[in-house]
C-alpha cells in the first residue's frame, strides 16, 4: 500500500472563491486536522464526499456513507461525512473547487464520484500532492496521471450491455422478461453480463424484433460514451432491433429526461417506438413521467409480454424510487450499479486508509438485472455485509 504523507493545510491551501454548495454534511469551516484520537479511545475521521449532484442515486450513496459512519460508532470511531456537490452534473469547475476546499480543510480522505473524469484530474492531483488518499466511486477503469487509492464501482459499458439484453429478452428473446422462452433462475442467481451472454450464446439473432430510442447522459463524456458503446455493442448484433433516432443528451437529469422523451413522442408513435432506454435512473424516471402524460406508457411490467401501442421503459442505476416503479409495472427492468455499496464500502475503505491500512485497489460491483420478480432483494433493505469495525479499530495506527 502506498504511504500517504500528510502535509499541513498551510502548505496546500489556496485562495478559493466563495461557492454555493448543494448537499448535506457539516458546515464547519475549520480544518479537521486529520485523523485524530481524542485521548479517550475515540478515533476521529473526516471524509470529504463529493458526488456530481444530490438527487436519486447519489442521495442513496450518501445515505449509506452516513449509515456506515453511524455503524462505526460502537467500535470507537467518530466519522464525519462532509458532503458537497455541484448544483448540476455539468458544473465541472465547482466539483474541482469542492475538492480544493476539502484539501484546505485537511480532511482525512476524499471520496469522489466525478462528473467528468478528465475535468477532475487537476484537483485530484492536488490531493495527491497533499498526501490525502482519494477513493473514486462509479467506475473501475484506472485513470492515468492521478493516484487513486481505491476504485469502487462497475464497468459502465458492461452495465449498459446488461440493459441491452433486458431489451432483447422483453421483445422475444430467452430470459426472465416478456413472452419469450423463460429461463429458470434461483433467487441467488446473478443476472450479470456473463449470465446474459451464456443465455444468448445460441440465439438466432434475426428472431428478435423491436424499435426504440436512447436518452444518453452528457454527450462526449466518459460515462455517457461508455454506456452508449456497451448498449449499442449488443443491439447492433441483432439486425431487426432498430434504434430509430440519434440519442438525445439529457445530462443525467430527470427534467431533461422528460423533455427528451417528449421530443421522441412528438416524432414517433408508440407503434414506431416500442421502447426507450435511458442510460440513467433519473432520465428513466423522467421518461416514465413523459410517456405516462401521453397515455403511452407500458404498465404491463417485465414479466408480461409487451403491450401493443405502448412504450416500454428500460434504464440503469436502481434506487428505492425506481424499484417501486418496477413493482408498479411502469419500468420493465433496470441494471443495478450498487449505490448502497458505494457508501457502505466507501466509508469502510476511507476509515481504513485514515488508519494506515490496506484497502482493495478495485472493488467490482458487477451490474445485474433488476425486475419484478427480484426487486425485493434490492430495496427497501439491500443486503450488505457487516463491517468488522472492532478489527479495523484494533489495527488502526495512532
Amino acid at each position: 500500500m502506498r504511504s500517504y504523507r500528510r502535509l499541513t493545510p498551510l502548505l496546500v491551501a489556496a485562495v478559493i472563491a466563495p461557492l454555493v454548495f448543494a448537499g448535506c454534511g457539516s458546515d464547519d469551516d475549520e480544518s479537521s486536522g486529520g485523523a485524530a484520537d481524542d485521548g479517550g479511545g475515540t478515533k476521529e475521521v473526516t471524509i470529504g464526499w463529493t458526488p456530481p449532484d444530490i438527487t436519486g442515486v447519489f442521495k442513496t450513496a450518501t445515505d449509506y456513507f452516513e449509515r456506515a459512519a453511524e455503524d462505526a460508532k460502537a467500535a470507537g470511531f467518530e466519522v464525519e461525512i462532509v458532503s458537497r456537490s455541484p448544483a448540476t452534473h455539468t458544473d465541472f469547475a465547482s466539483q474541482q473547487a469542492i475538492v480544493e476546499d476539502f484539501i484546505s480543510r485537511n480532511v482525512d480522505v476524499i471520496a469522489i464520484s466525478p462528473a467528468d473524469t478528465q475535468a477532475i484530474k487537476p484537483a485530484i492531483s492536488q490531493a495527491n500532492q497533499a498526501g490525502i488518499p482519494v477513493i473514486m466511486v462509479n467506475l473501475l477503469e484506472p485513470q492515468e496521471g492521478i493516484d487513486v487509492a481505491s476504485y469502487i464501482g462497475f464497468d459502465n459499458a458492461q452495465a449498459a450491455a446488461v440493459s441491452a439484453y433486458s431489451v432483447l429478452d422483453y421483445f422475444g428473446g430467452p430470459g426472465v422478461l416478456g413472452a419469450g422462452e423463460k429461463v429458470e433462475t434461483a433467487p441467488e442467481d446473478y443476472l450479470d453480463l456473463k449470465w446474459w451472454e451464456e443465455t444468448y450464446a445460441d440465439v438466432d439473432k434475426n428472431s428478435i424484433e423491436a424499435s426504440g430510442t436512447i436518452l444518453e447522459g452528457i454527450a462526449g463524456t466518459f460515462f455517457s460514451q461508455a454506456r452508449l458503446d456497451g448498449f449499442n455493442g449488443v443491439i447492433e448484433q441483432y439486425p431487426n432491433v432498430k434504434i430509430i433516432a440519434k440519442p438525445i443528451a439529457a445530462d443525467w437529469n430527470r427534467e431533461k429526461g422528460v423533455q427528451g422523451a417528449e421530443d421522441f413522442l412528438s416524432r414517433f408513435s408508440p407503434e414506431e417506438m416500442q421502447f426507450i432506454w435511458a442510460a440513467s435512473n433519473e432520465m428513466g424516471l423522467g421518461a416514465i413521467n413523459a410517456t405516462e402524460r401521453k397515455n403511452a406508457l407500458s404498465t404491463a411490467g417485465g414479466t408480461k409480454e409487451p403491450e401493443d401501442g405502448k412504450v416500454a421503459i428500460f434504464t440503469n442505476d436502481v434506487t428505492p424510487e425506481s424499484t417501486d416503479a418496477i413493482r408498479d409495472g411502469k419500468l420493465v427492468a433496470e441494471t443495478h450499479h450498487g449505490f448502497p455499496e458505494w457508501g457502505w464500502f466507501g466509508t469502510q475503505f476511507a476509515v481504513q486508509l485514515a488508519c494506515g491500512q490496506e484497502v482493495p485497489g478495485t472493488y467490482d460491483i458487477r451490474p445485474r438485472t433488476v425486475y419484478a420478480d427480484n426487486a425485493d432483494q434490492f430495496y427497501p433493505d439491500p443486503q450488505l455485509p457487516p463491517i468488522d469495525w472492532d478489527k479495523i479499530k484494533q489495527d488502526c495506527e495512532e
